[in-house]
């Protein structure tokens, strides 16, 4: 029907878009940084591999060309800015007729996280390139909560919030975008939050961990520094970018040093901006686009109740 490609293609929500655009009959074409495992596997779905960075505007260029339509998904590292701009740009060069970007709930004009306020700037540089955008701006992802598999299995969720989210599932969102993409008609010039169905402290989220993982489960407040310093302690470098693993950001690179300062300075105003309220909140969105009910985070954990076994025993080797 078209052709559409899927950036992040191996990440969080593009795994989980491709699929649903291969099953609406669409061409799909995935960027991705490099041939590996995870490439090959898309070729097998029948998902056409364009390796590229986008920080190189010919690799760019080339990946967007013959394409009608387009998931933009740049992760929480620099560059978005110079990325937005070179993909806008080949976006106009190539036709393309309608993007779906990825944002997020916190960004604003205003924002004190510097990702924040560079999404903010990404969002106003496809707006004046005048390909139809449209922008999702999702809260917390529930999958953060498998970053923290290993307090949650000695009975502990341990984060710096002291205020409300509705964590949003990655295949909620993926219905959303591919659904856009799909019938982008209508959604050009918009943005939407996305919200999970349950506007939830901590508090209770440990309630809905507790009851789908069949064992008690208590929210520990702590500083950020705290949280921070033990988050770099708990995770590996699996040379991964997506949600889970903080998007690559532990690289033994200077670039990824440089890229976890980044995201620390993100995470630490998120979690202010969490205590004042800006990820509270909970909509219909994935409802009535993504033609789907919200996952709560009882489902997410029941869903998942093996990736936060496996992954609780891996952290404790």
């Amino acid at each position: 029907m078209s052709n559409i490609l899927v950036t992040g293609a191996t990440g969080k929500t593009g795994s989980y878009t491709i699929p649903l655009l291969l099953e609406k009959g669409h061409h799909v074409r995935a960027l991705v940084r490099q041939i590996d495992a995870r490439s090959k596997e898309l070729e097998k779905l029948g998902v056409e591999i364009a390796v590229g960075d986008y920080l190189d505007f010919d690799s760019v260029v080339s990946a967007l060309r013959g394409i009608n339509r387009a998931y933009f998904c740049y992760p929480i590292r620099v560059g978005i800015i110079q990325a937005t701009g070179y993909f806008a740009q080949a976006a106009r060069e190539n036709g393309v007729e309608a993007i779906v970007n990825m944002s997020q709930i916190s960004s604003r004009r205003e924002a004190k996280s510097n990702a924040a306020r560079d999404h903010f700037i990404a969002e106003q540089v496809f707006d004046w390139s005048g390909v139809p955008t449209t922008h999702l701006k999702p809260t917390f992802f529930a999958e953060w909560l498998l970053n923290q598999s290993s307090n949650i299995a000695s009975g502990k969720l341990i984060l710096p919030y002291k205020g409300k989210h509705a964590p949003i599932a990655a295949e909620d969102q993926a219905h959303v975008i591919a659904n856009i993409l799909d019938k982008p008609e209508g959604h050009g010039g918009k943005v939407y939050p996305l919200y999970g169905p349950e506007n939830l402290t901590m508090n209770e989220v440990a309630e809905e961990l507790t009851e789908a993982l069949g064992h008690s489960v208590s929210y520990q407040y702590v500083p950020f520094d705290a949280f921070y310093n033990g988050l770099r302690d708990r995770m590996s470098d699996k040379g991964e970018h997506n949600q889970t693993n903080l998007y690559g950001a532990l690289e033994n690179s200077p670039q990824g040093r440089v890229a976890f300062d980044f995201l620390g300075q993100h995470l630490r105003e998120v979690s202010e901006d969490h205590d004042n309220g800006v990820f509270a909140g909970t909509n219909d969105v994935v409802q009535k686009i993504g033609g789907i009910p919200g996952t709560t985070v009882k489902a997410y954990a029941l869903k998942h109740k093996d990736q936060f076994k496996s992954s609780a025993l891996s952290s404790q080797k």
